[in-house]
């Protein structure tokens, strides 16, 4: 029983520390544009004898009503909306409904819903974060230039981006056929898995940003949660490996 109230624990322990880092990271990208926070999943497991219940060996009346732990699951993402909050800068746009930025870096085309844009040196229309390599795409697959002279530019409500009242290119806006086969590849990007990217008709809001959805404060108050959790079940192990160490040693006197 020891043993396996020590592996209980163990099993606890492994869970909160991956509870731990999901939840550091959306912490850490509480900021980041667009960022979209991941959900730590978790089921229970049962114990040996029922999930194998041919096996011999495995039988014991002592544990049949404990619970056999828990499985560590994929992490979920939450595409819920997130807040929008006005820069009044011209380039920046937020998305407000489904919908993805489509970027690409000459290699390979990803999608995001950072809109915090920028002009580049060669009057490309790039995503702002990072050193700039991520092009922001049209609606015909192509990076969107803009003149390399500062002409004013500005994106508007519809997609279309401008120098003044002359329409330079639409923003090309992709969804996937199922949302849950994104993934993410770092850089606040995503890519599809095995599942087709479509153009999609969606709401923007010009001057605009949309922030992380992820609340913060809740974030801490349950890594708070989290950090007791596991050290409590640290004490357990010392506890339980303490009782099978008196448990052995008075064995030994006895005989």
């Amino acid at each position: 029983m020891s043993t396996y109230g020590i592996w209980l624990s163990a099993a606890g322990m492994k869970l909160n520390d991956h509870r731990q880092a999901v939840l550091t990271n959306n912490v850490a990208n509480a900021d980041t544009t667009g960022f979209k926070h991941d959900l730590a999943i978790f089921t229970q497991r049962s114990i040996e004898s029922r999930e194998n219940p041919t096996a011999p060996g495995l039988s014991a009346p002592g544990l049949a009503g404990l619970s056999g732990g828990v499985h560590v699951r994929p992490s979920f993402i939450s595409f819920a909306q997130g807040p929008i909050v006005r820069t009044d800068r011209p380039l920046d746009v937020a998305i407000q409904g489904e919908g993805f930025f489509t970027v690409s870096n000459g290699d390979v085309t990803r999608y995001t819903r950072d809109g915090e844009f920028a002009r580049n040196k060669r009057g490309e229309l790039v995503l702002a974060a990072g050193d700039g390599r991520w092009r922001v795409l049209g609606d015909d697959g192509s990076p969107i230039v803009l003149s390399e002279d500062g002409k004013p530019a500005s994106i508007r409500s519809d997609g279309t981006v401008r120098e003044g009242e002359e329409v330079i290119a639409v923003l090309g806006m992709a969804k996937p056929e199922d949302l849950t086969r994104l993934r993410k590849v770092g850089e606040n990007l995503f890519e599809p898995v095995d599942t087709p990217m479509s153009p999609v008709e969606t709401n923007l809001v010009e001057g605009s940003r949309e922030s992380s959805n992820f609340d913060v404060m809740k974030g801490l108050a349950s890594l708070i949660a989290v950090s007791r959790a596991y050290q409590l079940n640290a004490t357990m192990i010392q506890l339980q490996d303490q009782m099978s160490a008196q448990a052995v040693s008075r064995i030994a006197r006895v005989a």
